[in-house]
């Protein structure tokens, strides 16, 4: 059977179930009948859905595809913003359970063909009259065209209890929809062969239910007065990794400051250690610290353009000396002018001080993560991996040896003491102001 059709009928049920998912972005779906977890495995990937939830009467089957479900390593080291919880049941859809409750999307593919009649009444009212989705989209063989199909004698399949023609599908969902209040689109997938689709229709039968306004103050609150009930089994739950949960944005906001902070201390002790190249004599002449900020601050006044891209970029891989500024002498100090003009020494011995301001400016990615640059700070103290100046308005970072014959009276110590940088509150305020 499956040869005739391309792709395979059961990818095309599949394939509209997700194209729906797409279209309408549910954030609770539920397969009714998941099996071998084959729709949930495709349906993971649609991060629209917020909780994914399957149920089948043959547990044995569930917990051997199960693990199939679980988060990819990509997911762990890149996390998004999306949240994603995955439950599968033991239970039977004859059944209720008070967890599938309230469903934006209840799928039934392939599933009512395989109970009887009389448990056909009991599903439609644990679904339509207790679960009370938004929608369910049942599929089922319609027997119609199994003349069309090669070597078929009977139903479809030995645990098929019945197979119903397009009449008998409609009047069944057409009666669903007059005691629960849905109304019914009909579909399929499976074409038949040219001009013979007005006389056999689709090889699949689709009904799409849709849920009545008003509804919610109807059945639904009949239900509210019942007492709860939990009759399926958890087999498996997981929730995916995700940049709401705390600690994993935390985690991931610290290796990109990390990153960013040895790229740029890097670029310093390049121009620092050897003869300095035209792109470091032009940020320096053009005023240090301040010419970069400046420079910023203009970068995010612009609307978000190609050339106000070019010229972060250009200032990520050309200002690095400008963020901060150490003497090659041990005791020297160090002049850093702000926005003001203010000038804050600062002793600096083996450590170059990265302003947040320029990291949350800089790296597009910091500052998505973090949202402001008050929240970037907060988010950072207390991290053991960060070390921040007193005032934590910059990263602290380690510089190696450097490389020039006067160097070698250094301390061996491995780290030297950096006395920290200090800004006034007024002057952090007007850097949020700005940025």
């Amino acid at each position: 059977m499956e040869p005739m059709f391309s792709p395979p009928l059961h990818r095309q049920r599949h394939h509209y179930v997700i194209d729906f998912v797409k279209r309408n972005k549910p954030l609770k779906v539920v397969d009714l009948g998941c099996g071998e977890c084959s729709l949930l495995k495709k349906l993971k990937f649609h991060r629209e859905i917020e909780l994914l939830v399957g149920v089948d009467i043959n547990g044995a089957k569930v917990k051997k595809h199960m693990h199939g479900l679980a988060p990819l390593s990509t997911d762990y080291l890149q996390p998004s913003f999306d949240q994603l919880r995955i439950e599968l049941y033991q239970g039977s859809v004859t059944q209720k359970d008070v967890r599938l409750r309230g469903f934006d999307l209840v799928t039934c593919v392939e599933l009512i063909e395989h109970l009887t009649l009389v448990d056909v009444e009991g599903f439609s009212e644990v679904v339509f009259g207790y679960m009370t989705p938004v929608t369910v989209i049942v599929s089922t063989p319609n027997s119609e065209f199994n003349p069309l199909l090669p070597g078929l004698t009977g139903f479809r399949h030995s645990d098929h209890k019945f197979e119903w023609t397009r009449a008998e599908f409609q009047s069944w969902a057409l009666k669903v929809c007059l005691e629960y209040s849905y109304e019914v689109e009909f579909t399929g997938v499976g074409e038949a062969p040219t001009g013979q689709k007005q006389s056999v229709g689709y090889c699949t039968q689709i009904g799409v239910f849709q849920r009545l306004r008003g509804r919610d103050s109807c059945n639904v609150l009949c239900g509210d007065d019942a007492e709860d009930v939990f009759s399926y089994t958890l087999l498996y739950t997981v929730n995916y990794p995700s940049l709401r949960d705390n600690n994993i944005l935390r985690r991931v906001l610290v290796s990109e400051v990390l990153y960013w902070t040895e790229k740029l201390k890097t670029r310093w002790m390049e121009e620092n250690t050897g003869e300095r190249d035209d792109a470091s004599t032009l940020c320096h002449t053009e005023g240090g610290v301040e010419g970069c900020l400046r420079a910023l601050e203009r970068c995010m006044e612009m609307e978000e353009t190609a050339a106000c891209g070019a010229e972060r970029k250009h200032l990520m891989e050309h200002c690095g000396g400008a963020v901060s500024e150490a003497q090659e002498g041990q005791d020297e100090e160090v002049s850093w002018t702000n926005i003001q003009e203010n000038q804050e020494s600062c002793k600096l011995r083996r450590c170059v001080s990265v302003p947040l301001a320029v990291l949350w400016s800089c790296c597009p990615k910091i500052g998505t993560l973090s949202g402001s640059l008050s929240n970037l700070r907060h988010l950072l103290m207390g991290e053991p991996e960060v070390k921040l100046s007193q005032d934590s308005s910059a990263v602290l970072v380690q510089v190696q040896d450097l490389v020039e014959e006067d160097q070698a009276d250094w301390e061996d110590s491995g780290y030297a003491e950096a006395s920290l940088c200090s800004h006034s509150a007024e002057q952090e305020e007007d850097w949020e102001a700005n940025v």
